[in-house]
C-alpha cells in the first residue's frame, strides 16, 4: 500500500516560524521558535513521509532546512514571489502567518516542487561573502557620495573630512580583502569552470564568479531558463488582443546586481560574441528597441555560460549553436 505524502508549509521569520500540516485533507497549525529547540519540536511531529515546503526568506530558512535534510525529511525551498503569485491566482486576500503557511502547503501539494539539496559549506561561504561584499560596496559608494555633497557645500571642516576619509579607507580595505577571499575559494573549488566561462566572449572574471556563486557551481538549476528567471532577465510580453500591447519588460524575480553586470556584458558581447552579435543585429533590424535587444543578448550570454559550465567545455564559435541549443 502506497503511503500518502503529508505536506507541511512553513512561513518563517527571524524569531518564529508558523507551520501548517496537511494530513488527509485537513489542516492543523502550530508555531515554533526559530532555533534548535524549535527545530527539534517540529521534528517530533513530522513523519518520514512528510514533505516540508518553505520560502527562501533571506537567511532565516537555511538553518531549519539543513536541520530537516539531515534528519531525512524531504524539503523544498521556493522563491517567495512564486508563492505570492500562487496566492494571487487563488484570490487569497487574507495575510497572516498562519494563512501564508497554509498557502505554502497547498502550493507544495499542487506543484510538487523540486526537492532542495543542502549546499556545501564552501558555497554558503561564497554566498555570504558575496552578500557582505555587496553591502560594503554599497556603503562605500553612499559614504563617498556624502563626502562629495559635504565638499560641495563649502562648509566641511577638516576634522569631519578626515573622519570620513578614514572610514572610506577602512571600507576599501575590507572590500579588497573580501574580494581576495572569494577569489581564493572560487579558485580552489571552481578553477576549471571559471576558466571555461571566461572563454565566452563578453564574459569576464567578475561575472563568471558571480554566476558560479549564485548557481552553486551551476548545480542549483537544471535548465538555463530557470536560472534566467531567478536572476530576473526573462523578457515578459504584455499583449492581449488588439488593444493591450505593452513594452516587453524583464521579470525581476532575481537580484539587481547580477542583472546590471550581465547587462554591461551584453554590450560587449553584442560586438565580440558572434552568436550574440547576430542576435542583436537581427532584433534591431526587426525594429526592436536597443534595450530589449540587449536583454535578449544577456539571455543568450547566460545560455552560453550555462552550457559551457554544465558540459565542462570551452567556448568554440564554430560549435556555439550546437552547444547552446
Amino acid at each position: 500500500m502506497q503511503t500518502q505524502t503529508n505536506y507541511t508549509g512553513i512561513d518563517i521569520s527571524k524569531s518564529f516560524f508558523d507551520v501548517a500540516f496537511l494530513q488527509a485533507g485537513c489542516y492543523t497549525y502550530n508555531k515554533f521558535s526559530n532555533n534548535t529547540d524549535g527545530f527539534k519540536a517540529l521534528l517530533k511531529v513530522l513523519t518520514l513521509d512528510s514533505w516540508v515546503v518553505m520560502e527562501a526568506s533571506g537567511p532565516y530558512y537555511l538553518q531549519l532546512a539543513c536541520f530537516l535534510i539531515d534528519a531525512g525529511i524531504s524539503v523544498s525551498v521556493i522563491n517567495p514571489l512564486v508563492i505570492r503569485r500562487f496566492s494571487q491566482m487563488r484570490m487569497s486576500r487574507a495575510k497572516t502567518d498562519k494563512k501564508d503557511a497554509r498557502m505554502i502547503a497547498e502550493y507544495g501539494k499542487m506543484e510538487q516542487p523540486v526537492l532542495w539539496q543542502k549546499p556545501e559549506q564552501h558555497i554558503i561561504t561564497l554566498q555570504q561573502t558575496e552578500a557582505l561584499l555587496t553591502r560594503m560596496q554599497t556603503e562605500y559608494t553612499a559614504l563617498n557620495n556624502q563626502l562629495e555633497s559635504f565638499v560641495s557645500s563649502g562648509m566641511l571642516t577638516n576634522q569631519l573630512r578626515k573622519e570620513i576619509a578614514k572610514e572610506l579607507i577602512h571600507k576599501e580595505r575590507l572590500i579588497k580583502k573580501l574580494s581576495k577571499q572569494m577569489e581564493q575559494i572560487a579558485k580552489e573549488h571552481y578553477s576549471d569552470m571559471l576558466s571555461d566561462l571566461e572563454s565566452v566572449p563578453g564574459l569576464g572574471r567578475k561575472t563568471a564568479m558571480m554566476l558560479t556563486v549564485l548557481s552553486g557551481g551551476f548545480t542549483r538549476f537544471d535548465d538555463y531558463r530557470k536560472l534566467s528567471s531567478y536572476i530576473g532577465i526573462c523578457p515578459r510580453i504584455f499583449e492581449s488582443g488588439t488593444s493591450v500591447k505593452g513594452k516587453a519588460r524583464i521579470c525581476k524575480m532575481g537580484m539587481s546586481r547580477i542583472r546590471a553586470t550581465l547587462y554591461v556584458c551584453a554590450w560587449s558581447a553584442s560586438r565580440c560574441n558572434k552568436a550574440c552579435r547576430d542576435l542583436y543585429e537581427r532584433l534591431l533590424a526587426k525594429g526592436k528597441a536597443k534595450k530589449l535587444a540587449l536583454i535578449a543578448v544577456a539571455n543568450k550570454l547566460l545560455k552560453q555560460a550555462f552550457a559551457i559550465a554544465t558540459q565542462k567545455t570551452k567556448y568554440n564559435e564554430n560549435y556555439s549553436n550546437i552547444i547552446c541549443f
